[in-house]
């Protein structure tokens, strides 16, 4: 059974999920990966989810304010033993209405083309395409979605 920890960006579970996804990115992401790290720094996320099984931490997730209307969704990870099993949409799900409940109305995200499982996760999840954003405007390797909540 998943069980969800609401946390802000210094619990240490979180952390460490973090660094497993950076090793990650930076293989996936190859050279890109340097512009892509600045936008994906943790110390001031107020708003994460832990998921664990069996005490042991598997993934996580985390929502920054983009605007006043507006989350942005922030590292997402599930560790690759656990991948396939609803874990990043129980997650997903997890940090919506905590940005709903917050007064939110909307979650935008980034994420990279070569990231499919992102990219599927989130389509599965009625998340809609939109253009480029922000720093990542022009970029060819991003790709932006946004979900009304």
């Amino acid at each position: 059974m998943i069980i969800l920890k609401s946390t802000d960006s210094s619990d240490i579970d979180f952390v460490e999920l973090v660094k497993y996804l950076d090793r990650d990115l930076m293989i996936r992401d190859g050279e890109d990966h340097s512009f892509y790290a600045q936008f994906n720094k943790i110390a001031t996320i107020k708003h994460v989810i832990v998921a664990y099984i069996n005490d042991q931490p598997i993934g996580c997730g985390a929502i920054k304010a983009y605007n006043s209307t507006t989350m942005e969704v922030k590292r997402m990870f599930v560790s690759p033993e656990y991948r396939g099993k609803g874990v990043a949409t129980t997650i997903l799900t997890a940090l919506e209405k905590w940005a709903g409940a917050l007064g939110y109305t909307s979650c935008i995200l980034e994420t990279g083309l070569q990231q499919p499982e992102a990219i599927g996760l989130y389509k599965k999840s009625r998340y809609e395409v939109i253009p480029n954003y922000g720093q990542y405007a022009g970029i060819e390797n991003s790709v932006c979605f946004q979900k009304l909540l």
